[in-house]
């Protein structure tokens, strides 16, 4: 079994200090769906939770082409999600190790594999299994209110716009360009295949955001957004195919139970994000937990023990 951790003991995590960002620019909620509206991106953070660091790891566990790689770890480590350390002088050879910043994705990934594992049943003998060392057993993630310790769904919380937070700076900033079949060519990437299609995109994250926070028209996505109208309709027609979205009528969207089970995928994204992005007006998003009335900070919790999860207790059969 595998921690969701760096396995080469030798190494401790790199620290990062949070991006102060510019006064007026792009917030939290647009740096962090710029970053995870990328599936290399993703899947490459996955595989350094678990371990991976060289070069040639990434090549070996994920279907990727040495550009795209050497473009993504490059993106990686201007991000300060990873950090570049030689290893070998001659030749001079170097590894990708992964910051504080970069396991504070663990949450995020995690969220996702519980959310594959439930709602695509296709492939859900293909994910490994994830055990609690803390109480030894196979569990599955569950989002809780940090102050009060209740379990949450979208329904108990309230969102608002917080001192940075506006639609037209919360549009994710332009990323690497979207996986084309060629860079595809060796096989089908990542264990998470269609969170990739519905979340691997910058514009696709965005729509989904809107979604959760009441947008139902195609009209009021392509005003808050800016996104054009033949891309914001692609992204739709993917959603509605998944099962994240369905029509009551032609331009009323809405989030199905499918959907709505996203919710811990992007409170974990808001989260990080606002940890690591912060823009001097203060947050963009401010959550509260209609339950106890107090801001909401997410906590993932084990539904075994009902004890709080961290990333070091959390091993891959």
């Amino acid at each position: 079994m595998a921690r969701c951790r760096p396995a080469r003991g030798r190494h401790r995590p790199v620290k990062a200090e949070p991006t102060q960002l510019t006064p007026g620019g792009t917030n939290a909620v647009g740096r962090i769906l710029g970053l995870l509206g990328d599936e290399w991106t993703l899947l490459i953070i996955q595989q350094a939770l678990l371990g991976a660091s060289r070069y040639g790891e990434f090549m070996k566990r994920l279907p990727i082409s040495n550009t795209v790689l050497s473009n993504r770890l490059r993106a990686l480590t201007d991000s300060d999600i990873l950090v570049r350390a030689p290893y070998q002088s001659r030749p001079v050879r170097a590894e990708y190790l992964i910051t504080q910043r970069g396991r504070a994705f663990w949450p995020v990934l995690l969220s996702i594999w519980d959310w594959e594992r439930r709602w695509v049943p296709d492939h859900v003998h293909q994910l490994p299994g994830m055990r609690h060392t803390q109480c030894g057993s196979h569990f599955a993630p569950t989002l809780a209110c940090r102050a009060c310790g209740e379990a949450v769904t979208e329904k108990d919380v309230a969102a608002r716009w917080g001192p940075s937070g506006s639609w037209s700076r919360s549009v994710p900033e332009a990323t690497t360009r979207r996986r084309s079949s060629a860079d595809g060519e060796r096989g089908q990437a990542g264990l998470f295949p269609e969170t990739m299609s519905v979340f691997g995109n910058r514009w696709a994250a965005a729509v989904l955001v809107c979604a959760f926070l009441g947008t139902s028209r195609f009209s009021d996505f392509q005003t808050q957004l800016g996104v054009p109208p033949s891309l914001l309709s692609g992204r739709l027609q993917t959603f509605c195919a998944n099962g994240v979205l369905c029509t009551s009528r032609e331009t009323n969207y809405q989030l199905t139970e499918k959907g709505r089970a996203f919710f811990p995928v992007i409170v974990a994204a808001l989260q990080c994000g606002q940890h690591w992005f912060r823009a001097p007006e203060g947050p963009a998003v401010r959550l509260t937990h209609l339950g106890c009335g107090k801001p909401f900070v997410g906590q993932l919790t084990c539904d075994q023990c009902a004890r709080p999860l961290k990333g070091a207790q959390v091993r891959v059969d």
